[in-house]
């Protein structure tokens, strides 16, 4: 049975091809829930000739993917796929690798190869087939917790064949929008660190008032429903299928004893499953968990191992009772709710510990806004189905008396005042840190607060009498996080005025050590991300728009091989570079024409416009150029070689007197004649001029087995256009 894609994953899968053709990498980006791995079990599938090397975190997500795979194939899998986790990768010796033989290397969940071991296997294997083309699989390219390395970047230079979030997912109806319930399940601890604040409050106006909201506030959670009832009102399916994510261990047992409390009104005998890494049971209970289809409502209790690549397809709903997360994983636990598939309505519980923890939703509701907006510029509003999703947050009223609260406890502005004041007179400035605190006062915070009161980008009134006493004890209104932003306008100013351009080598440091090139490079990412792009204003972007920044790295790249490969047509009259060149600056011109080659077979236009094009004409492009003109040249060579020496039977090591590898070229021919899986990959027309020349095509498989010698080649021979892609010069 053939795999059947999604239409978005149908799209994704297409434009992977043609950029794994014009490039020889791509990465996808979808959210949790949206079958990205059936891309690459597609690509192994219309490949069966081609040995599929697929890396990922753990046996355990790519075991479940198989199993989503065959649930929807009547238990079909491709053959060809070889699979390894990262870890097992880092420690594989370098002979296994040599024989590996990838002809398509996967990177599921590839965001994960940004850690360090990890890392280094991955490096390894892709330094071993540099030539093999590369697919990357990932809700996110964005590493978070880690200096917000961009692995699309870093792995696949950018080329991300389709990137959707979540909340493009959710307006284009590729996954179903969520009823989102908020509450709280422990806040007693919250009331009485309140209360003591309280207490110590100096000023009797500000201790009254915010006793009279701690008051107001107790009351309102007494009154509030508790989980019980929560739970009983929102969970509509009553057999249904939740996952509930905890923190860690202690934390799960402690929710686990609340369930005769909070689901006693559902039902009275749940059927309870547990998950954890360290657990060797795991395996066994999600096994049961997915199978289990009683009239009872099923829980399983989760530590990390659902948090990504494993899906079930008819999960009712997750539960987050959980600390601050962080995006990555907010938004897998989430999407463990939301499917492709699903037929029916998901529901969210997020129910955190306290009212400081509680997540905003904004992230995905700007997502979603962006998408509506962007249909809309792109003519296909047909495309928005869902402009929204219900959310009901059940602490509504709390949360509003506890900001208020909040907000009477914190100090008047003259005691603040007076604080920066003694700063300014003992350290002589108010550059402070956010987190700095002045006798017990967050002074650091509201420093912060008033540069972004007077910018207007919180809400709050500071008047030009506040601005001026201010001022007098040297406040700096720039935010602290823009003095990085300051430092690196003023070098890449510098830089564009010594050059006329900004073009900056990605490992351009300036002459008194700013690293220019990483600012560079960390400011596209930053535009190209959407989870960072409100990092940088649109009056930053036009500041750099001013100075000539090139915001698409690979419109950088372009004018860097082009300049190469003109300085290369002005000396050779030709643009016929072998594969393996490499510039006088280390660029790899070889591997960049041939790219260029392929962008134009595979017509992508993303690569390779017009303009391009026609530029590349004027120095010369020779289009069909490919490895013909290299064949001919081998074949002349041996024919000199048979004319002097009467003999073709020489060893795979032998060279010409002018350093030709004739041996090899020789036993490549030999192996395209064995041919692969009955069919012959030398043309006929080829191996009748060889013929006639003395070739012995047995001497092929004198030291080798035909099965081992079509194996290598289909590793080194190009299916599409039989032609050798083994580089002889």
């Amino acid at each position: 049975m053939s795999i059947i894609l999604f239409p978005h994953n149908q799209a994704a899968y297409d434009s992977a091809l043609r950029m794994m053709d014009g490039a020889g990498k791509a990465a996808v980006v979808h959210p949790t829930g949206t079958g990205k791995s059936f891309i690459g079990f597609k690509l192994a599938e219309q490949h069966p000739d081609k040995k599929i090397c697929w890396l990922s975190p753990s046996e355990y997500i790519f075991k479940t993917q198989v199993e989503n795979l065959k649930a929807v194939t009547n238990g079909y899998v491709p053959e060809n796929i070889e699979f390894m986790t990262y870890a097992k990768l880092m420690i594989t010796d370098g002979d296994y690798i040599k024989g590996m033989g990838p002809g398509y290397i996967v990177l599921d969940e590839f965001h994960r190869c940004g850690a360090a071991e990890w890392g280094k296997g991955v490096k390894r294997l892709l330094d071993a087939y540099p030539d093999a083309p590369l697919l990357g699989l990932s809700a996110t390219n964005i590493r978070y917790l880690d200096d917000q390395r961009d692995m699309a970047d870093e792995l696949f230079d950018s080329n991300v064949a389709s990137e959707i979030t979540l909340g493009e997912a959710i307006v284009r109806n590729i996954i179903l929008p969520p009823t989102y319930i908020t509450s709280v399940y422990s806040y007693q601890k919250d009331l009485e660190k309140y209360q003591r604040k309280v207490r110590s409050a100096k000023n009797i106006v500000v201790r009254d008032s915010a006793q009279k909201y701690l008051d107001a506030l107790r009351r309102a959670l007494t009154q509030a429903e508790g989980l019980d009832v929560i739970f009983d009102k929102h969970i509509k399916d009553r057999h249904g299928k939740f996952i509930v994510f905890c923190a860690n261990l202690e934390h799960m047992q402690e929710m686990k004893a609340r369930i005769p409390e909070w689901f006693g009104r559902i039902d009275s005998a749940p059927h309870i499953y547990t998950v954890y890494a360290e657990e060797p049971s795991s395996e066994k209970e999600f096994k049961a968990f997915k199978q289990d289809g009683s009239a009872h409502l099923k829980l399983l209790f989760c530590i990390d191992m659902l948090n990504e690549g494993v899906h079930v397809e008819d999960v009712s709903g997750v539960i987050l009772f959980r600390p601050t997360i962080s995006p990555i994983i907010y938004k897998q636990q989430i999407g463990r709710a939301l499917s492709a598939a699903k037929c029916k309505d998901p529901v969210i519980f997020d129910i955190v510990n306290n009212f400081e923890n509680l997540y905003s939703l904004g992230s995905i509701e700007e997502e979603m806004r962006e998408a509506i907006e962007r249909c809309r510029e792109n003519g296909e509003a047909e495309k928005i189905v869902n402009s929204a999703f219900h959310v009901i947050d059940e602490v509504r009223d709390c949360r509003r008396l506890f900001d208020e609260l909040n907000d009477t406890l914190t100090a008047t502005w003259d005691a603040f005042y007076t604080a920066a004041k003694a700063y300014f007179a003992e350290y002589g400035h108010l550059d402070i840190p956010t987190t700095y605190r002045y006798q017990k006062l967050a002074l650091g915070k509201w420093i912060y607060a008033q540069r972004r009161i007077r910018k207007g980008e919180t809400n709050g009134i500071i008047s030009d009498e506040r601005i001026q006493k201010l001022d007098s004890i040297g406040m700096i209104w720039t935010q602290r996080s823009d003095i990085p932003w300051n430092r690196g306008i003023e070098h890449a100013k510098a830089y564009r005025d010594t050059y006329g351009h900004l073009m900056v080598p990605v490992n351009y440091v300036s002459p008194d050590g700013y690293n220019l090139g990483g600012w560079i490079t960390t400011m596209r990412c930053t535009k190209r991300s959407k989870e960072r792009r409100g990092q940088l204003s649109d009056e930053k972007i036009k500041q750099l728009d001013d100075l000539g920044m090139v915001w698409n790295k690979f419109d950088f790249s372009f004018e860097q091989h082009y300049a190469e490969a003109e300085r290369y047509y002005r000396e050779n009259g030709n643009l016929l570079i072998p594969v393996s060149y490499f510039s006088p600056n280390n660029l790899a011109l070889g591997r960049w024409i041939h790219s260029m080659r392929g962008a134009l077979r595979g017509n992508n236009k993303a690569t390779l416009n017009e303009e391009r094009i026609r530029r590349l004409d004027m120095i010369g492009m020779q289009w069909d150029y490919v490895l013909e003109d290299r064949w001919e040249k081998g074949f002349a060579e041996a024919s000199q070689y048979f004319s002097q020496f009467k003999t073709l039977n020489v060893s795979t090591a032998a060279k010409t007197e002018s350093g030709f590898p004739l041996g090899q070229w020789l036993y490549t021919q030999k192996l395209a004649y064995i041919g692969y899986k009955g069919r012959k990959r030398l043309a006929p027309e080829k191996a009748r001029r060889l013929e006639g020349i003395g070739i012995v095509w047995d001497a092929a498989v004198s030291q080798t087995s035909k099965q081992e010698s079509a194996k290598r080649l289909a590793h080194s021979v190009n299916m599409e256009n039989n032609v050798l892609i083994h580089e002889a010069t």
